[in-house]
C-alpha cells in the first residue's frame, strides 16, 4: 500500500506541499492545457475548493521552479529555461467593510510588487500604477507578464450589506481589471478566481476577453478531488472509513463534468476520522439564510430549482438571483442539464448530505430564533420516531409552528400554504440527516414526502384547509396508492395525513394508519 503522507489542511502554497511531503492531487495537466489553448481565464468555485492552491501552482510553473514538479504531468512538457515575471494579487485577507479597505489593499500589494521589481512609483492612481508596473517589468525583462488574481470578488461580497460601498468597490475593481485588456500586448496569461460570477456588464465590461471556465466540462475537476483521487492518492487514509458514506456525505459537486469532493471536507475527515459538517461550519452563511427567509424561499424549493444560463450569471449588487447565489456559493449544484432550442436549462439541488443537513438546520434556526429550543425539538423528533410516538410527533410540530413569529405569516404572500408547512416538516427531518425524499414520484402521482428510518417507511401527504380537518390528505395517500412502491421492502409502512389551517396557522389534522 502507498505510504501515508501529511495532510495539507489549510495549506495554499504549492511549494510547501511539494517540499514537505504532503498529499498532492496533480492538476498540472489541466494547467498546461489552459496555457496552450488560451490566454485570459476566469473561474468561479465555492470557498475552500483549492482555487488559491491552483493559482500558486501556476505561479511556480511560470517562474520555472522545476524541482517542485518532479513526477508531475508538467515535468517533461514545460520549458524550464524561461522564468516569466508573475504579478499576483489576492483579496483573501483584506478588510473591505469600510471605504478605505479596497484602496489600502491595492496600494499595499502594488507597493510590494514595485519594491520587488525595483520600480519607482510615478503614477498616483491605482489603475495607472498597475499599468505602469506591467509596462516597466516588460521593458526590463523583455518577457510577457503573468497576472494572477485570487478572490477577485471579495471586496464586493464583504460589503453586500452596504450596497453603496459594494457598488463603489465594484466600480473601482472594474477600472483596475480593465488594465489587463488595455495592456494585452504585454501579457502572456491571466487567471482570475472567485466565489461569485458577477455579470460582465457590471464588473468585466472592461475585460470582456475573459474565457469563463466555470461550466466548461473539460475543466470541471480543476478544483476539488474526484473519486479516482480519493481511491488512489488518498488510499492509505481510507482504512476503517466507509467509502460509500464518504461519497454520500461529501461528493456531488458538479459543473457539467466529473463530480468532485470539497478538499477541505476530505482532509478534515481523514484527520478527525468521523463524519461532520466541516466545510459548512467554516463560514455560517448568515447573509444567505437571511436572504432566503426574506424572499420566503421554502426549503422544499431548494432541492429542485430550475435556472437557465442567464439566471445563473445574473449576479450583481443590485440583482442577486437566489438560484445564482446558492449555486455560486456551493449550497446547490447541478443535478440535470438540458439544451432546449439553444437555451440551457439546469436543475439545481443539494450536492450532498453535509449541505442538505446543515442548510436546513440554518433555515430552522432563522425561523425558530431560539437555538436551544431547536436542539431540544430535533432531539425530541428523533426519539419520537424511534418509538413511533405519533401523538407526541403531532404535539411537537404543533408547538413548533406556534412559536414562529406572527409577522412571518402576516408578511408572507405565498399562496401555497401546503408548500410552506411541508417545508418546515422537511427541514426538521433533513437537519437530522434522515433519508427524506420530497415529491416522491410513482405511477399514480407524487407523494409530498417519504421517510425511511429505523427499518420502517413513513409516507406524508400535506393539505391546507380553511379551518377544520377533512381527512383529504390521508385519503389521497390511499387513492393514489403511494404505498405500493414500498411494499417490496417488506418493512412496516405508516401513512400520515397532515392538514394545516390557514386561519389557525397550525396543524389541525394529523392522522396515522398502517399501510
Amino acid at each position: 500500500m502507498t505510504q501515508r503522507k501529511k495532510l495539507p489542511i489549510g495549506i495554499q502554497t504549492f511549494r510547501e506541499i511539494r517540499v514537505d511531503n504532503h498529499y498532492y492531487v496533480d492538476k498540472t495537466a489541466l494547467a498546461l492545457d489552459l496555457i496552450n489553448h488560451g490566454k485570459h481565464y476566469f473561474l468561479s468555485r465555492p470557498r475552500r475548493f483549492g482555487k488559491s492552491l491552483f493559482l500558486d501552482t501556476l505561479k511556480e510553473l511560470f517562474e520555472g521552479n522545476e524541482s517542485l514538479f518532479q513526477g508531475l504531468a508538467a515535468q517533461n512538457q514545460w520549458d524550464w529555461s524561461v522564468k516569466y515575471p508573475v504579478l499576483r494579487f489576492s483579496f483573501g485577507s483584506g478588510k473591505f467593510t469600510d471605504t478605505e479597505g479596497l484602496e489600502n489593499s491595492l496600494n499595499t500589494q502594488l507597493l510590494l510588487l514595485e519594491d520587488k521589481w525595483g520600480i519607482t512609483k510615478r503614477v498616483p492612481d491605482i489603475g495607472g500604477r498597475f499599468a505602469y508596473l506591467i509596462a516597466e517589468i516588460y521593458k526590463v525583462t523583455q518577457l510577457p507578464i503573468i497576472i494572477l488574481i485570487d478572490e477577485y470578488d471579495k471586496p464586493i461580497l464583504d460589503a453586500l450589506d452596504k450596497p453603496d460601498l459594494a457598488r463603489a468597490n465594484r466600480d473601482a475593481l472594474r477600472s483596475f481589471y480593465a488594465t489587463i485588456k488595455d495592456y494585452d500586448p504585454y501579457i502572456k496569461f491571466s487567471f482570475l478566481t472567485g466565489v461569485s460570477k458577477f455579470s460582465k456588464v457590471s464588473l468585466f465590461s472592461g475585460l470582456n476577453n475573459l474565457y469563463d471556465l466555470t461550466l466548461d466540462p473539460h475543466y470541471s475537476s480543476i478544483c476539488g478531488y474526484t473519486d479516482y483521487d480519493i481511491d488512489t492518492i488518498f488510499a492509505p487514509e481510507l482504512i476503517d472509513l466507509d467509502r460509500e458514506q464518504i461519497k454520500q456525505w461529501y461528493n456531488g459537486y458538479n459543473w457539467l463534468g466529473e463530480g468532485v469532493y470539497n478538499p477541505f471536507d476530505i482532509l478534515l475527515l481523514f484527520r478527525q476520522r468521523h463524519f461532520k459538517n466541516y466545510w459548512f461550519e467554516t463560514g455560517t452563511p448568515t447573509f444567505l439564510i437571511n436572504l432566503l427567509v426574506k424572499r420566503k424561499v421554502t426549503s422544499l424549493a431548494l432541492d429542485k430549482m430550475i435556472a437557465n444560463s442567464a439566471l445563473l450569471s445574473s449576479f450583481d449588487v443590485e440583482d442577486i438571483a437566489t438560484e445564482a447565489l446558492l449555486f455560486q456559493t456551493g449550497y446547490l449544484t447541478i443535478h440535470h442539464y438540458e439544451n432546449l432550442a439553444g437555451q440551457e436549462f439546469f436543475t439545481l439541488g443539494y450536492p450532498n448530505q453535509e449541505v442538505r443537513q446543515s442548510l436546513n438546520e440554518s433555515i430552522l434556526q432563522a425561523l425558530v430564533k431560539d437555538a436551544s429550543k431547536q436542539v431540544v425539538n430535533s432531539a425530541q423528533l428523533y426519539r419520537l420516531l424511534l418509538v413511533n410516538n405519533f401523538d407526541g410527533l403531532r404535539q411537537l410540530f404543533h408547538s413548533f409552528y406556534a412559536s414562529i413569529p406572527y409577522n412571518w405569516y402576516s408578511s408572507n404572500d405565498i399562496q401555497n400554504y401546503e408548500g410552506y408547512y411541508a417545508s418546515v416538516f422537511y427541514s426538521y427531518f433533513a437537519a437530522l440527516g434522515l433519508d427524506v425524499i420530497i415529491e416522491d414520484a410513482s405511477n399514480h402521482g407524487r407523494l409530498d414526502m417519504a421517510l425511511r428510518f429505523n427499518g420502517q417507511v413513513y409516507l406524508f401527504e400535506f393539505k391546507a384547509v380553511d379551518e377544520k380537518p377533512t381527512g383529504a390528505a390521508l385519503q389521497q395517500i390511499h387513492d393514489k396508492r403511494y404505498a405500493d412502491k414500498y411494499r417490496a421492502l417488506n418493512q412496516p409502512i405508516h401513512l400520515i395525513g397532515v392538514e394545516f389551517s390557514k386561519q389557525d396557522r397550525n396543524i389541525v389534522g394529523f392522522v396515522v394508519e398502517q399501510g
